[in-house]
């Protein structure tokens, strides 16, 4: 007898990605709710989920072909190639982090095949109740805790103050740029590590959590910077500027930088300028969490690398540092799927309400019809700019 809700799990193919959409705990609680699981061969090997624990959570194992043949809900951690998408049919439901605002070609993929797509970038991050589904801060708080590892690991000195036999050693200064989720767990995890911490943002309600993790704030004469949603705003160039200036002032005495500062769908800020990185002291190390294929915060960031530039600067594009934290990672991010999942299941069936508050939140498309105001509020600006 077939189960309430197939729910399928592939494993992930893009470069550098160890994550899994589903742990093996959460696997048991979907079980025991009386839905199918499956997960393809070896999908949590990267995460250090063998095989054997999904069986043992009563998930059963399967090929990617007989997964998508059968699923209902596909849970994803990136979205799928091309021609795993080209396998999808009508009234199937995707879910995962899928970068629609930046990915045109995918939406428009996904709204041909007629199936439902959810992409958390979308979540309301604001709405107290959808803070379970909240894979973005889920993530972030990886990236950030990996972020200040990374940066302990290439700063060649100890970052606590250390006092020896053979003399004593300073505390390393460093800076976090951004005081979100990724920010804040940089911070605290910085502070654990015994360097001396200061937090930056363009937001002055910012302070308080800064300097209740026992770090100094800074922040910039600009106005306030903050966006709907909780994001910081992108900046006009004038104020752009004037912070570059202000900043860059502050940066020089640093020995670690910390940035992690990002506007959902959009090429993220300058804040590090090839300027600045020659004014920094040699052996100094930059982690630029917003590192991506449409740039960085720090100038000359490459995701996935490590540069070292010519005055001894290590620059270190860290873009999805959270798959490099792939078990606790992955844990998170499968409680956020477990939740949003549970947002439209109604009577132990997917329902799907476009007068529910999280739903047209999250939604790209359904029934072939892109749904989301967002996407469609995008495609305007576009049409309007070109």
């Amino acid at each position: 007898m077939k189960k309430q809700i197939t729910i399928g799990v592939v494993r992930e193919t893009a470069a550098g990605e160890r994550r899994v959409a589903l742990d093996p705990e959460t696997v048991a609680r979907l079980t025991a709710a009386d839905h199918d699981v499956l997960i393809e061969f070896g999908a949590g090997e990267e995460a250090r989920f063998p095989d054997s624990a999904y069986q043992q959570a009563s998930a059963s194992l399967a090929t990617r072909s007989e997964i998508i043949d059968q699923c209902d809900v596909l849970a994803v951690v990136h979205a799928p190639g091309a021609d795993t998408i080209a396998l999808l049919r009508a009234g199937q439901f995707l879910i995962g982090l899928l970068d629609p605002l930046n990915d045109p070609v995918l939406v428009a993929a996904l709204t041909q095949t007629g199936v439902t797509a959810a992409a958390f970038e979308l979540l309301p991050r604001t709405l107290s109740r959808a803070q379970s589904m909240d894979a973005l801060s889920s993530q972030a708080s990886a990236a950030g805790y990996k972020a200040a590892v990374v940066a302990a690991d290439s700063f060649g000195r100890y970052l606590p103050m250390m006092i020896t036999a053979s003399g004593t050693a300073r505390p390393a200064n460093l800076i976090v740029i951004g005081t979100g989720v990724a920010g804040l767990q940089a911070i605290a995890t910085s502070r654990r590590l015994g360097a001396v911490v200061t937090g930056y943002d363009v937001r002055p309600a910012s302070r308080g959590e800064v300097e209740s993790l026992g770090a100094r704030f800074l922040t910039s004469s600009i106005a306030e910077g903050a966006a709907a949603g909780g994001y910081a705003r992108a900046l006009s160039p004038e104020e752009h500027e004037l912070q570059q200036t202000e900043l860059a002032r502050e940066l020089v005495t640093f020995d670690i930088i910390i940035t992690t500062a990002k506007v959902p769908g959009r090429t993220p800020p300058l804040l590090v300028s090839a300027e600045t990185l020659t004014a920094l002291k040699p052996g100094s190390v930059c982690v630029d969490l917003a590192a991506s294929d449409l740039g960085g915060n720090v100038s000359g960031s490459v995701d996935r690398k490590t540069v070292v530039t010519a005055g001894g600067v290590s620059i270190i594009g860290a873009g999805d540092l959270a798959a490099e934290l792939p078990t606790s990672a992955s844990a998170m991010y499968a409680r956020n799927i477990h939740a949003l999942l549970e947002s439209f299941t109604t009577d132990n069936q997917l329902q799907v309400d476009l007068t529910n508050d999280i739903h047209t939140a999250v939604l790209i498309c359904h029934n072939g019809e892109v749904v989301n105001a967002q996407l469609h509020a995008r495609r305007l600006e576009e049409s309007l700019n070109a």
